[in-house]
């Protein structure tokens, strides 16, 4: 059985997006998460990690010997683990398409990641007010992501990006957790398949074990001084 390693679910996009995958494709795994307590050197979880995984970030995968330690790299590693669970859709151009668009996820909307952290415990609509008022790159970025989703869904007709769910749900499900948080404006078509991905199971899983942590990390925290 595959074991990941994740952060904090409050807190670690990058550990929701496999983590996500996994569970709403049903593929059985061991969960190991490892507290953010800092990121210097000597922290515990650079200690826990640092052996893990030759970056001393999360998430990473460790199959039997073998460790992926990029969260897309995990994410075509899964889909060739397992071809029947279709993580990628089976069409080749919309497979084309959908891998596409996670690239521009993993290098991209560096505005928005940066201004709005994931805090999925948090409800901040009136710093979403100001970021969107005084930050025009986020603005930017999330007018790429109203283009693009809108498009996919139009032309795959949903509900899912590429139809059904699939790896690009799971890649863009901390940036739906970021507009839910920040309240950011979007049309209704975007704030609908927002609440769909948010109502997965596996995302759902996600959010209330995030609601369950209750652990405060004022590193993490931009926006509040406590709870």
């Amino acid at each position: 059985m595959p074991k990941l390693y994740i952060g904090n679910k409050n807190y670690s996009s990058w550990s929701m997006r496999p983590w996500v995958l996994l569970r709403q494709a049903g593929i059985a795994f061991e969960e190991v998460r490892v507290r953010f307590d800092s990121f210097e050197a000597d922290s515990e979880f650079k200690r826990t990690i640092g052996p893990v995984s030759p970056t001393g970030k999360v998430p990473a995968l460790v199959d039997g010997d073998l460790v992926v330690w990029d969260t897309l790299s995990i994410a075509e590693y899964l889909a060739e683990s397992y071809p029947e669970k279709h993580l990628w859709p089976q069409d080749k151009a919309a497979r084309a398409h959908a891998r596409s668009v996670c690239a521009e996820m993993h290098s991209g909307f560096t505005a928005l990641r940066g201004a709005c952290p994931m805090n999925i415990e948090a409800h901040l609509p009136d710093t979403g007010a100001l970021i969107w008022r005084d930050q025009s790159a986020v603005r930017a970025d999330v007018q790429r992501l109203v283009d693009m989703w809108s498009g996919l869904l139009a032309q795959y007709g949903g509900p899912m990006l590429l139809g059904e769910f699939s790896i690009a749900d799971a890649y863009f499900a901390p940036v739906c957790m970021r507009l839910h948080t920040y309240d950011l404006p979007v049309p209704a078509p975007i704030k609908a398949y927002v609440d769909r991905v948010r109502e997965l199971p596996g995302v759902k899983a996600w959010i209330d074990e995030a609601l369950a942590e209750k652990d405060f990390l004022d590193f993490e925290e931009p926006y509040r001084l406590r709870r």
